[in-house]
């Protein structure tokens, strides 16, 4: 169960959905006006946690600073929306009611004065804070009704918040705060695709030249003489002979052989791109209406 200590110590934490799945941030809670107790807290979702959306505590628990709601993702982030910059009214929170199928907590739903109580039943925003100080948003009510426009004590000094006052009084000084929202752009890693290395058996065809030999014939003729005389004029005066010689040549033989030509393995490297992130900010812009001289003058940064 969420109470009000918990405030402070969710201040940096994350909201969780059914089987530890991180739906987004922390962002605001939201007090019952009538009875004080925690209601509504909105998640931070969408790229870089741009929006907001209301999930109900009712059935919330805290595991160290984190939320875990029964609640998924998908849920969350498809909850009607209603701007997390002040107060959240009956009608809103009937409607987010009904879209959780939750019984509105801190409504009297048998009571003749329904209307009543839904008038005193507006939630008030709380910006939860590490160290334990909760800073109240906007104006508020105490629990007995009676209006507080504002004001938290902590016993000894008094902490005035006027947010949404366009004219100046008696809370405020003489200069108003003009705000803007700004990109946070980063980079988060994910996975884009797999690369395989592979081998396979391919046949082609290879040409080489060989150089071969081969003996032919020649007709060799010496004339008589002394040295041999005796084996020329062996044998009858005139007669047939033959003789035979054998003849030899190279042919090419092909054979084939294993060598380890090289060794491959997949790496991969670093390439430096850049894309454009489109995204809406918005930003305060401030105008001087002069009664006296009867004009208006924008004043833009």
């Amino acid at each position: 169960m969420f109470n009000t200590s918990d405030i402070a110590t969710v201040a940096n934490g994350d909201v969780y959905g059914p089987d530890n799945d991180k739906i987004g941030s922390v962002g605001q809670v939201y007090l019952d006006n009538k009875t004080g107790n925690p209601e509504w807290v909105t998640v931070k979702t969408g790229l870089f946690g741009t929006k907001a959306s209301f999930v109900p505590l009712s059935e919330a628990s805290v595991s160290g600073e984190d939320v875990h709601v029964p609640y998924a993702k998908d849920k969350v982030k498809d909850a009607p929306k209603v701007d997390a910059d002040g107060e959240l009214s009956p009608q809103e929170e009937d409607e987010l009611y009904r879209y959780y199928g939750v019984d509105g907590a801190g409504l009297d739903s048998g009571s003749d004065d329904r209307e009543a109580n839904r008038e005193t039943a507006r939630e008030t925003p709380v910006a939860p804070v590490a160290g334990g100080v909760d800073e109240r948003v906007g104006d508020t009510n105490d629990r007995d009704g009676r209006e507080r426009d504002g004001r938290e004590r902590d016993g000894r000094d008094e902490v005035t918040r006027t947010e949404g006052h366009d004219t100046s009084g008696p809370n405020t000084d003489e200069a108003m705060t003009r705000s803007e929202e700004q990109l946070d752009v980063g980079t988060r890693t994910e996975e884009t695709g797999r690369a395989r290395l592979r081998k396979y058996v391919v046949t082609e065809q290879q040409s080489v030249e060989v150089p071969v030999s081969h003996e032919e014939v020649r007709i060799e003729r010496e004339p008589i003489t002394d040295a041999n005389r005796g084996a020329a004029e062996h044998g009858a005066d005139i007669s047939e002979e033959e003789h035979e010689v054998t003849l030899h040549a190279e042919r090419p033989v092909v054979d084939t052989e294993t060598v380890a030509v090289e060794r491959v393995k997949l790496g991969t490297e670093t390439v430096q791109d850049t894309e454009t992130v489109t995204s809406d900010v918005r930003k305060e812009q401030v105008e001087v209406d002069d009664d006296g001289a009867g004009r208006t003058e924008r004043r833009d940064r």
